[in-house]
Formats: structure tokens, C-alpha cells, sequence
């Protein structure tokens, strides 16, 4: 489960740079969606790797709890 929370970290840390890069982008006047610009050809690419962040956004959310050094006393 290490393993699993460790990737959901990632691409959860991955879709929020992304998101900040879509509204600097957007003041901008400019595209900057990394995920599109790489794989905007291939839309279901695109849309699956949207998916993953978003079911990471929720593992971490679910299990930040008892994970989280900070939040549990216990430790991990």
C-alpha cells in the first residue's frame, strides 16, 4: 500500500502544478496544460491520466489520515 499511496502523491502533486499552469496560462493569453500539449493528440490518453488524478485525489483524501505523520499521533 506504500507503493500505491506513494504514486497517488505523485500525480496528485503532478494535477495541481498542472492545474496552476492552466490559470497562469489562462491570464497569460496561452495554453500552458502540460497534460494536453503532451498527449492532447490522443484523447483518451489524455482523459485516463485526468481519471488517475482524480481517483488519487480521492485515495489520498481517504486515507491522508492514517497515513499523515502529522495527523496521526501513532505514527505511521
Amino acid at each position: 500500500m506504500k507503493g500505491l499511496h506513494g504514486i497517488a502523491f505523485i500525480l496528485v502533486i503532478i494535477g495541481a502544478l498542472n492545474w496552476g499552469l492552466v490559470a497562469l496560462g489562462y491570464w497569460m493569453g496561452s495554453n500552458w496544460n502540460v497534460v494536453n500539449l503532451i498527449l492532447g493528440s490522443m484523447p483518451t490518453v489524455e482523459n485516463l491520466v485526468y481519471l488517475l488524478v482524480g481517483l488519487s485525489a480521492l485515495s489520498i483524501g481517504f486515507s491522508h489520515k492514517k497515513d499523515c505523520r502529522r495527523c496521526n499521533p501513532s505514527g505511521m
